[in-house]
Parts: structure tokens; C-alpha cells; sequence
């Protein structure tokens, strides 16, 4: 962001006004040479002397105070009930509003608020504030931009010593606040006074935060609440699971024990489909899922361990970056592990063995991202290494989309929640990727030059519009996304969704399949043969030879017949050239 000064002067300051106009030139003063000035002249050598026709002046920077304006909010709810009476039973509130109808100075209260009131309905009835003045005019089709982002805002880290924004969250019902977290990622590297806050901003005041969240620990993973949007859910560098309540303030109301924590970071945390809107789930390096219950952390619900070989051994365990859970599919959830790999898991399965489903695998580093389409909920994306890839649940054995290798790792992405075939990546030389599968597949759309240093997270508000890129150094950048990324184009579901691609690649590697089991049994046949000793050594070579003069004799014989066939479509032209040059003559 440029810092900008701005002077300000006066009109009345500058003076009379200069009037400019051609005329002829004019003597004004003719002074004739003195004579007797000549003796006083001393000769000396040429020398250059500049002069100014003007006053002296000098230029003064002056930086004016940081304007600092502070935000307050107001929530208006059904009020007038007791504490005891929840609004939204119907039961309670009829009851309470019996008992105080039977109440003595109920009427004498309607007599003395019914004039008001009245007036204020009569004022309502008398003016349509939702009146549309211009509702017969025909709406005009806007053209689409070009694929375009310009930055809006920059929130900075207001500590010192800088830390990684890990994770980004966007506020459930507006989109104007979003959540942040900061760590230091770097292990044992710790630098003195380094700040364990992290903070919910207001894009609308960038200068500093509105709430600042006090964690146990550095935060990994920071989530809103998709029901409750004043609570959010985090995970913690030591592996605790913390719970705030904005309306209480910063300090956190629930956190989870250590000994029933994760043994690692928590790299992250998900908020899951319930009808109390408190259950959350978790993952970890330490090879653990752990479902939580907000109310109550002072144990996990339940564990689920990421064993490859479903035996439950933690030694053995997959860690867990990354988490993927649809609404739509409520038992069905997707872990990214380190080792490059994604795990599909089945939640209400009966035993522990038949949770884990199956195993994607595809990159060669650890999966930071993975995400599934929000049109299309059986396509998923991933991010690790240096490469995006696109996946589908039906196609195990490889991805049926991927990007090129990237020169710079990939740290982050995430689908567009408008657009069915747009997502977004980061990376880290400070680039952000605007992918369209629908237009392209090998390269980005769109790349843009966010900052200098490393990205390391990206989300995408729910309106489509804003886009916020932690770095590495704790600044989130906004950027304001074009009309053509945030509107959906005409017929774009339909064409993604009449997309080939998965069931050739199916094919594909069923044909591989069959061929790789023929090559199988074929050498197998030939090993049982060779133990027989049914085929001795000269066999062998006999065989090749003969197989090697079979194959030289067709060669030859094609070689022969084409140049019989050359021959004859020569002398068929000859032919023809003669009964030209006859018919001519």
C-alpha cells in the first residue's frame, strides 16, 4: 500500500491572478554608460554567476497522525421476555403472555401506549418504503469483464515480530468480518516475543482489529460457525481445541485438556451438520480424528485412527493437514495426510476397520488442500507438491484433471462458490492462480502477483466476490474479484456436467488393467514352461532364428509388391501422357 501526502492551500492564499496578453514591446528604463566609472574596473578572469529571480524556498514532508476510528454494533432481538423464557417455544411464550394479561395494570399500560403506537402505524400505512419507482424499465444485460482482481485492502499483523497467517475464515452471514489466525510454522524456531493472538477484522476498518482472540496456544486452524456466527472453533500448535463466543469477548469459553488432545498441531478444524450446531471434528500429524463437543471439551465424542492396514495401530497412522466435510453427505468425510495421500471415511460404519473406505493417492508431498465442489460434490480438489489435481470418487486409481509442476510449491486453494469450474491457488514465490478447467486445463487463467513473500492461505467469501490471501509475514490481502469470476457464465453447469473425461480415463485404466493381468499370465506361463524343461537352449535360439527369417521374408514380400504397384501406376501415367500428346496433335 503507498503512503500518499496530500497538501491543501486556500484559494485566497495564492494571490492575485496572473493576466497574460500580447502587446508590443516597451522601454522601460534606458540607462546610457559612465565614462567615469572605467578606472574602477578590474579585470578579472571569465566566471559564471547564476541568479534567481525568486524567493528562496525549501520543501517540508510533515506526517500527519494515524486517524484510528473504533466500530460498534448492536444486535436487535425480540426483547421484552424474562430470562427464564425462551422466545422461540411457542408454549412459553403463550403462558407468560396469559399471566401477564391477568396482571392489574396491564390495561392502564395499553391506554397509556396505544396513542403512540397508532401514530406510528398511521405514519407507516401513510409512506411505501419499499416502493420501486423504476420497476417497468427493462433490466440491461451487463457485458463480462475480462478475468481480472484488484486489491482492496491489506490487513496487517499488528504485532512486532511477524507471524504466518495459517488459516482464514469469513464471517457465515455478511461476509464483512473475517477471522484470522496466526503461527509460526517453523519448528523449534520460535523468536522471542513472539504473540499468541489472533483477531476477527472488519474489512471496513483495516487499521486494526475488532476482536482479539487470546488462545492457550499459537492457532493453526480458525473456523466461524455456520449456524452460530458469533462462535468459532480453533486449533491449536499444541494440539489443544479451543471454543469462543465473540458476545463474551477474547478470552476463550471452552478448551480441551492435553492429555485428551491431539499429540500434534491441529492442523485443522471442521464444524459438522447437527441440531445443536455445537459438534465439531479435527486432524492432526499425530495420526488421530477426533470428534468434539463445544459444550463439553473435556474429552473427544470419538477417535478415529488412520491406520492404512485398519488395525488402529498408532504407529503406524497417516497424520492428518488437511479435512473435507460436505453438509450433503453427513456420515461421509475426506482426510489429506502428509504423506500425500487422501483417505475417504465413512463416519456411521460399524467397526473401525470398515471407516476408512479407500485411499486416493497422487502426490508426492503433503496435501494443504482439499476441497470438493460445491456444484459437483463427487469431484474434489486437491493441492500438494507442486501441482493442483481434480478428482472424482468413482476413478481411484488417478486424478482426472492436474495441473502442470509448478516451479513454486502450492500452499493452498479453494473452489469458486459461484462458479462450477473456477477455483483459486497460492503459491509460494507470491502468486495467486486463477484456474477455468472449462477454458483451461494446462495453465491458469489468470496469475497475479499478490506480494513478495510466500502465501500460505486463501478463501473465497460466499458471495463470490472477495477473495483474502494470508502470507507469510502476516498480511491478508483482499482482492476484489472481476464480474466475469464472480458470475456464473450461461450454460457453464451443464457443459462441466456433460464432461467425458472421467469415463474415458475409467476406461482407460480399465484397458490398463486387462493388459497388465495378460502380461501377468503370460510370463507366468512362460516361467512354468522354462521349470518343465520342456524348452532346452537350442529350442530357444532355434525358434528367435526362425521367428527373425519369418519376419524378413514378409518385409521382403511387401517391399516387392510395392514396387510392382509403383511400376504399374507408372506406366499408366506413360499411358496417358501419350494419348494427350495424340489427341493434341
Amino acid at each position: 500500500m503507498e503512503v500518499v501526502h496530500v497538501y491543501s492551500k486556500r484559494r485566497s492564499e495564492f494571490g492575485r491572478q496572473c493576466l497574460l496578453s500580447d502587446r508590443p514591446a516597451e522601454l522601460l528604463v534606458d540607462i546610457p554608460p559612465d565614462p567615469s566609472l572605467a578606472r574602477h574596473f578590474v579585470q578579472r578572469s571569465p566566471r559564471d554567476r547564476a541568479l534567481q529571480a525568486c524567493g528562496d524556498m525549501s520543501e517540508h514532508e510533515v506526517n500527519t497522525l494515524r486517524f484510528e476510528s473504533d466500530s460498534s454494533g448492536m444486535n436487535h432481538l425480540e426483547g421484552g421476555w424474562p430470562k427464564d423464557i425462551n422466545p422461540q417455544e411457542m408454549e412459553q411464550t403463550i403462558r407468560f403472555r396469559k399471566k401477564v394479561e391477568k396482571d392489574e395494570g396491564y390495561i392502564a399500560s395499553i391506554l397509556q401506549l396505544g396513542p403512540a403506537m397508532e401514530r406510528c402505524i398511521l405514519q407507516n400505512n401513510g409512506v411505501n418504503i419499499y416502493q420501486e419507482f423504476f420497476s417497468e424499465e427493462p433490466d440491461v444485460e451487463e457485458s463480462l469483464e475480462a478475468p481480472a482482481a484488484n486489491t482492496v485492502s491489506l490487513l496487517r499483523d499488528p504485532q512486532q515480530v511477524k507471524r504466518t497467517v495459517s488459516s482464514l475464515s469469513w464471517h457465515p452471514d455478511d461476509g464483512r468480518k473475517l477471522a484470522a489466525s496466526y503461527c509460526c510454522l517453523q519448528f523449534q524456531r520460535r523468536p522471542a516475543g513472539l504473540s499468541l493472538d489472533s483477531y476477527v477484522w472488519d474489512i471496513e476498518n483495516p487499521n486494526r482489529p475488532e476482536v482479539t482472540l487470546k488462545p492457550p496456544s499459537m492457532l493453526v486452524s480458525l473456523q466461524y460457525n455456520p449456524k452460530d456466527p458469533h462462535t468459532l472453533a480453533g486449533g491449536c500448535y499444541c494440539g489443544k481445541i479451543a471454543f469462543w463466543d465473540t458476545r463474551r469477548g477474547g478470552q476463550p469459553v471452552e478448551v480441551s485438556s492435553a492429555e485428551q488432545s491431539h499429540r500434534d498441531p491441529a492442523y485443522k478444524v471442521v464444524w459438522l451438520q447437527s441440531k445443536t450446531g455445537t459438534d465439531t471434528f479435527s486432524a492432526s500429524t499425530d495420526g488421530q480424528v477426533l470428534w468434539w463437543d463445544v459444550r463439553k471439551l473435556s474429552e473427544p465424542s470419538e477417535r478415529l485412527v488412520l491406520d492404512p492396514g485398519r488395525e488402529g495401530n498408532l504407529d503406524r497412522a497417516l497424520g492428518g493437514v488437511s479435512l473435507e466435510f460436505e453438509p450433503t453427505m453427513p456420515t461421509k468425510f475426506m482426510v489429506g495426510t502428509e504423506q500425500g495421500a487422501v483417505v475417504s471415511c465413512n463416519r456411521k460404519a460399524k467397526t473401525a476397520a470398515e471407516k476408512l473406505v479407500c485411499v486416493y493417492e497422487g502426490h508426492h508431498g503433503p496435501v494443504y488442500a482439499l476441497q470438493r465442489n460445491p456444484f459437483f460434490p463427487k469431484n474434489f480438489l486437491t493441492v500438494g507438491d507442486w501441482t493442483a489435481r481434480i478428482w472424482s470418487e468413482d476413478l481411484k486409481e488417478s486424478s482426472i484433471i492436474w495441473s502442470r509442476y509448478q516451479t513454486s510449491y502450492l500452499m493452498d486453494a479453494c473452489w469458486s462458490t459461484v462458479r462450477p469450474s473456477v477455483f483459486f491457488s497460492v503459491k509460494m514465490d507470491g502468486t495467486l492462480d486463477i484456474w477455468d478447467v472449462l477454458l483451461r486445463q494446462n495453465e491458469p487463467t489468470l496469475s497475479l502477483k499478490v506480494c513478495e513473500e510466500a502465501l500460505h492461505s486463501l478463501q473465497l467469501q460466499d458471495q463470490g466476490r472477495l477473495l483474502a490471501c494470508g502470507s507469510q509475514l502476516g498480511g491478508t490481502t483482499l482482492l476484489e474479484l472481476s464480474t466475469g469470476l464472480s458470475t456464473i457464465q450461461r450454460d457453464e453447469k451443464s457443459l462441466l456436467a456433460t464432461t467425458k473425461r472421467e469415463k474415458i480415463l475409467e476406461a482407460r485404466q480399465r484397458e490398463l488393467r486387462l493388459k497388465e493381468r495378460s502380461r501377468s499370465e503370460q510370463s507366468r506361463e512362460e516361467e512354468v514352461g522354462l521349470e518343465d524343461g520342456n524348452h532346452a537352449p537350442d529350442q530357444l535360439i532355434a525358434k528367435a532364428e526362425s521367428d527373425f527369417y519369418s519376419v524378413v521374408e514378409v518385409e521382403l514380400r511387401k517391399r516387392r509388391d510395392q514396387e510392382d504397384l509403383n511400376h504399374q501406376e507408372k506406366e499408366v501415367s506413360e499411358e496417358k501422357e501419350v494419348e494427350e500428346t495424340s489427341s493434341s496433335l
